[in-house]
Formats: C-alpha cells, sequence, structure tokens
C-alpha cells in the first residue's frame, strides 16, 4: 500500500530511513538551496528528473558541437526548453531577452525531450547567425 504524502520515511531492515523526496517542496520558503533563494525561483531539474536532458536523444548537430567544445554536457543547455509565444513554438533567448520563434517549416515531435533537444540546436544555431542582434553590437562596441 503506498503511503500519504507527507508521511515519514521508514528504515528498511537494518537502514538507514528512506530520504524523503518531497523534503526541498516542504521548506518554509519553497527555495531550499542557496542558489534558489538568490534567484528566487525554484531549479526545476532538482525536483523533476525528466527536466534532465536524455543525452540518447541529442541532435546530430548537437552531438557535433558538443565534440567540437570539448564538453561532456550540455552544461548551459540543460534549462533550454521549448516553449510558446503568441501560440507559435519558441525558445527564449537569455541574451536579447526575447522569444525566438521556430520556423514554421520544421514539424516538432511529440516527445518534449526532443522538442527540447531541437529548441537548444536553433538557439545555438540563431546565436551563431548574422541575424543574431548581438552581432550587431559586437560590430558597433569591440575594442579590436
Amino acid at each position: 500500500m503506498a503511503k500519504p504524502i507527507g508521511a515519514k520515511p521508514t528504515a528498511p531492515k537494518g537502514g538507514k530511513p528512506k530520504e524523503d523526496v518531497n523534503k526541498f517542496l516542504k521548506s518554509p520558503s519553497g527555495l531550499d538551496s542557496a542558489r534558489e533563494k538568490e534567484i528566487g525561483q525554484h531549479i526545476g531539474y532538482r525536483y523533476d528528473v525528466n527536466l534532465v536532458p536524455d543525452y540518447t536523444r541529442l541532435t546530430p548537430f548537437l552531438k557535433k558541437y558538443l565534440e567540437i567544445m570539448g564538453w561532456d554536457d550540455l552544461n548551459w543547455l540543460e534549462d533550454v526548453h521549448m516553449g510558446y509565444e503568441e501560440g507559435r513554438a519558441a525558445v527564449f533567448d537569455r541574451n536579447i531577452n526575447g522569444w525566438v520563434t521556430v520556423p514554421k517549416n520544421i514539424k516538432l515531435p511529440d516527445n518534449q525531450q526532443d522538442r527540447d533537444m531541437i529548441a537548444r540546436e536553433l538557439l545555438i544555431k540563431f546565436q551563431m547567425s548574422k541575424r543574431h542582434p548581438m552581432v550587431d553590437l559586437n560590430k558597433a562596441y569591440r575594442k579590436f
């Protein structure tokens, strides 16, 4: 029989009690880690393992990108997810503080992990393109 939510964890035979998986959600402020308190919001993947990227779903572009960059993980891209802006699929670009909509000709998969991988790929490609607003800022303000 399943235990009700909020029930105290019980110790398995001869061991210490199981850790309460909801302990972070029960703190008085709701924000448990120092970083969460600093930014004033939850870090989602601390509570939902489904938000951690599934590396078996990397797109060929992302695999090559990680290889070229010499990275073992997605690091700064882990919290990039496919969202919606004015009814269209979009990814948020923090550099321009705005949404980048997904081109209409791209058919998006039903699986959220696959959609998030596409969002990460589109974000990188947009940030590397000549159409990104940071290119104009670089030209205007670079020192060398």
